[in-house]
């Protein structure tokens, strides 16, 4: 696999605004543990190994624990996992695959759960995540070893 052209580079007022809206989602109320999950499971559904292996490592950090990464891709059968936290990645799966719809019955469970301002910003970082996934496939960016 090799890399294709640096958007970065060639287009720094688009990565530039990109950014922006990472600085914006970096001063929400958003859980370090909400965004990680939400950033993981976005990258998982979109193939994308390089946010795969950027947001492991960072909800490692975190303080995620292996145990739920490795559950991730099968939360729906995982007992680790909070109401709130199968709220966000039901809305994650439904928002990243969008021509599915979103229901009502997952956007009313996050709305139940969630005030509107956090519901705006699991949203917002459901959309930044997808972009970024968008990005990273289309330009094949590897992942570090």
């Amino acid at each position: 696999m090799s890399n294709r052209i640096n958007i970065a580079k060639l287009e720094p007022a688009a990565y530039q605004a990109m950014m922006g809206l990472e600085n914006y989602l970096g001063h929400t109320s958003l859980k370090p543990a909400h965004k990680e999950l939400i950033k993981i499971r976005a990258s998982q559904i979109n193939g994308c190994a390089y946010c795969i292996n950027m947001h492991t490592r960072e909800a490692r950090h975190a303080g995620e624990t292996e145990q739920r990464i490795y559950a991730l891709s099968a939360w729906r059968d995982a007992p680790y996992f909070s109401e709130e936290e199968e709220a966000i990645l039901a809305l994650t799966e439904e928002v990243t695959l969008i021509t599915q719809r979103v229901s009502d019955e997952t956007y009313l469970r996050a709305a139940s759960l969630f005030d509107e301002h956090y519901l705006a910003q699991i949203i917002m970082a459901i959309v930044a995540i997808n972009a970024w996934n968008r990005i990273s496939v289309s330009t094949r960016l590897e992942p570090e070893k």
